[in-house]
């Protein structure tokens, strides 16, 4: 007796599905444990308190926002989407950085930047840098207040770039700044944020394009410069190592939506960033800039994407 054929409703098998928008934002709150955990150890646990502050501060403000547009608030306060903007805005901050310093970039984050244009999905703009970006213009000082690392209860301390950029000012040879710049701590962070990094990409989570281009085009472009002039020229480990280059690298610049999607779309941001981040550091009015940059290519990336997609199978590019 011949039997009927079965049909399945699951996916083929040659298709892999996405992963949903809280499993996303799981993971990338999960590959920023090793990061935060340097954090910790570096400046203390003080940092907890403001990233669950800031986490906090974000649900309270997306809540409010949703309730003033009239929109359900069960589906955009579960999805993780805006503790992890709180969380990415607080690991930009120094520890020491009072209450009212984080609810201002978190109402910047995440009224202006993501709901003002429609929410989640629809930010042309990543909204955590715009928090950082408005805190830097509005509070430079409280901004600039890192604790000295290993001594919890001193002032504060600059931190390595703005240390170099206070002895370029003064005509200082880097050889003169080495025994007054602590980069171990910064390093030691910038590592663990690799390391979830590395995480992601393993897991596919966010594309390989962005973080290479980061990184690569941050040692190509230091690197020759401090070859050439090792005293006036920081080397492309204290890049990678002195500021958020790193972090910026893995967890903003690969926001898919305030990113590039296509692979040399990817690439071309992924570059800018790191050109805009050497270049504001050099001449611009911040030590560390990254913040900055990464917006600057968000205003960039829907035009990459529309000059370097891919070719349409069987397109012409040539025909009018």
């Amino acid at each position: 007796m011949s039997r009927e054929p079965r049909f399945l409703d699951s996916p083929l098998p040659s298709l892999r599905q996405a992963r949903s928008v809280p499993a996303t934002m799981g993971l990338v709150l999960l590959a920023l444990v090793p990061g935060t955990a340097a954090s910790v150890l570096a400046f203390g646990p003080g940092l907890l308190l403001n990233l669950a502050l800031a986490a906090l501060l974000a649900l309270a403000v997306e809540a409010a926002v949703l309730a003033l547009r009239g929109a359900a608030l069960r589906p955009a306060l579960t999805d993780l989407s805006a503790p992890l903007a709180g969380v990415l805005f607080a690991l930009a901050l120094p520890p020491s950085a009072p209450w009212w310093m984080l609810l201002v970039g978190i109402v910047a984050a995440i009224a202006v930047a993501k709901h003002l244009f429609g929410g989640l999905g629809h930010n042309p703009f990543n909204p955590a840098m715009v928090g950082v970006a408005v805190v830097v213009l509005a509070f430079p000082y409280e901004y600039s207040q890192w604790t000295v690392p290993g001594h919890w209860d001193a002032v504060s301390q600059a931190t390595p770039l703005a240390r170099m950029r206070e002895g370029t000012q003064a005509a200082l040879a880097l050889s003169e700044l080495r025994a007054a710049i602590v980069l171990a701590p910064w390093a030691w962070i910038a590592a663990a944020h690799a390391l979830g990094g590395l995480f992601l990409l393993a897991l596919r989570v966010i594309p390989w394009q962005t973080p290479v281009a980061v990184l690569g085009t941050t040692v190509l472009l230091s690197l020759p410069f401090w070859l050439f002039e090792p005293d006036r020229h920081p080397s492309p480990l204290f890049h990678l190592g002195a500021g958020a280059l790193v972090f910026a690298a893995f967890f903003i610049a690969t926001d898919p939506v305030s990113g590039c999607t296509t692979p040399r779309g990817r690439l071309a941001f992924g570059a800018g960033v790191a050109l805009l981040t050497l270049a504001i550091r050099r001449w611009g009015a911040f030590p560390d800039a990254v913040a900055f940059a990464v917006l600057l290519m968000n205003s960039a990336a829907p035009l990459l994407d529309r000059l370097l997609r891919p070719r349409w199978f069987g397109e012409d590019r040539g025909a009018p």
